[in-house]
């Protein structure tokens, strides 16, 4: 049972490298040294710094003194997901752990990737700084509206260097299969910050199921549906979006993987499995410009 053990917590070990290579929105995780965890359990603190501008100099008295404010905004965690599952012992043990080592990962990969990157991208499309709206049927209309978007961030002075154009395959192999001088030079623009979401990851809003509620066991999210009490818009089709990456905050306080064994479950003769996700993405209020959203209308 030991080398049992050994194998399975060597899969747990793993799947931090799982998430990270399956996630499309994996790329905006913030730097955890610049957050703090706050005084709640739910509580994040975050940095935020403003300063003044450039003011005349004096041959007489020289500088003119400037204030700089650092400030630590505490916020609040958004998303606290989670899931159990059990392997009968005699099921696994009949597949040498291959059914629970499957299990963690397809798990990662399948269900707690794909909701993850939409629950981020739903969150930063409802505080896009500026967006538009259309059906994007050509790589001509494509290359045009990812010009807009590039021009407006320019104007905004968004920083150019750390802005990341996430956008559909459909869209992408669009503007690909023009063959172009232009649709080359918008490609090449972003170089390796143009990560491709598929479209059931890229909503303008969700609902996440509760996972035990009638119609919604199955869990995991769908896209949101208009409603009346409140009224709330339907989630609509993201075809890309532009952000730039220090414009958001993205931490993943609090995710726990963890496997018992048959003996130490109490509650069935099986392998169990827990994972949980506890953490935040928001944007930063001043800098809303660096998001740039295209839904189709």
């Amino acid at each position: 049972m030991g080398n049992a053990v050994a194998l399975f917590k060597k899969y747990i070990s793993l799947l931090d490298e799982v998430y990270k290579n399956a996630s499309k929105s994996a790329v905006l995780d913030s730097n955890a040294a610049n957050i703090a965890s706050g005084a709640g359990a739910n509580e994040f603190i975050v940095p935020k710094i403003s300063m003044q501008g450039l003011a005349d100099y004096s041959r007489n008295s020289g500088y003119v003194s400037g204030d700089v404010t650092l400030t630590n905004e505490t916020i609040k965690a958004n998303f606290d997901r989670g899931r159990s599952f059990t392997i009968d012992a005699m099921d696994n043990e009949e597949t040498a752990g291959v059914a629970f080592g499957r299990l963690s990962s397809e798990f990662i990969r399948v269900k707690v990737v794909p909701e993850i990157d939409a629950f981020r991208f739903a969150m930063y499309a409802g505080k896009a700084g500026n967006s538009a709206k259309g059906t994007l049927a050509t790589g001509e209309d494509a290359i045009k509206a990812i010009t807009a978007a590039m021009s407006k961030m320019d104007d905004d002075e968004v920083p150019e260097e750390s802005r990341i154009l996430f956008v559909t395959p459909t869209i992408k192999r669009l503007i690909e299969a023009m063959d172009t001088t232009k649709s080359r030079e918008i490609i090449a623009n972003f170089g390796n910050r143009l990560v491709t979401v598929p479209q059931s990851r890229f909503y303008t809003a969700i609902d996440q199921l509760d996972g035990s509620s009638s119609g919604e066991t199955a869990g995991g999210y769908v896209k949101h549906a208009a409603t009346t009490e409140p009224e709330t818009a339907a989630g609509q089709n993201i075809n890309f979006m532009i952000v730039e990456k220090s414009a958001v905050i993205q931490f993943e306080k609090h995710v726990v993987p963890s496997v018992f064994s048959p003996e130490e479950n109490q509650s069935a003769d099986g392998w169990k499995f827990n994972y949980r996700n506890y953490a935040i993405c928001d944007v930063y209020e001043n800098k809303t410009a660096g998001i740039y959203l295209h839904s189709v209308a």
